[in-house]
C-alpha cells in the first residue's frame, strides 16, 4: 500500500514537470499555467483520490485560494480554465473531485468545473 501512494507520488510530480515544461506561458500576465498548476500541487493526491484523505489539506486549500485570488478579469478566468481543463486529464483528476474542492475550501468560483465547459464563454 505504501508503494502505491509513492507511485503516484513521482507519477504526479512527473507530470507535473511536465506540464510546468511545457505550460510555462502566461496567463494574461496574473499567472502563468505551470504556476497555477503547481499551486495546486498540494490537492494532487485529493483531486486524484489516491491519497487517504477524503478532504482536502489546508495546504491545499490555501493553494486553491491563491490561485483563485489570481482570477481577477474575465480573461485570466478564461485561461486559468483552458489551463487546468487542459492539464487535468492528464493528471488523472477525477472530476467529483475537482467540483467538490470549492466547496470543502470554502471558494467562491466563477469557473465551471467540467471537462465539457467552453472557456471562452466564461465570464
Amino acid at each position: 500500500m505504501g508503494s502505491k501512494k509513492v507511485q503516484s507520488s513521482v507519477s504526479f510530480s512527473m507530470m507535473l514537470f511536465m506540464v510546468l515544461m511545457i505550460n510555462s506561458q502566461v496567463v494574461n500576465g496574473a499567472v502563468s499555467c505551470g504556476d497555477a498548476v503547481s499551486d495546486l500541487v498540494p490537492c494532487g493526491s485529493y483531486l486524484m483520490g489516491s491519497g487517504t484523505n477524503s478532504s482536502p489539506t489546508k495546504e491545499c486549500c490555501d493553494g486553491a485560494r491563491k490561485l483563485n485570488q489570481f482570477a481577477t478579469t474575465t480573461a485570466d478566468r478564461q485561461s486559468l480554465c483552458a489551463c487546468l481543463k487542459q492539464t487535468g486529464p492528464s493528471f488523472g483528476v477525477q472530476e467529483d473531485k475537482a467540483k467538490q474542492l470549492p466547496v470543502l475550501c470554502k471558494l467562491k468560483l466563477n469557473i465551471p468545473i467540467s471537462p465539457n465547459v467552453d472557456c471562452s464563454k466564461v465570464q
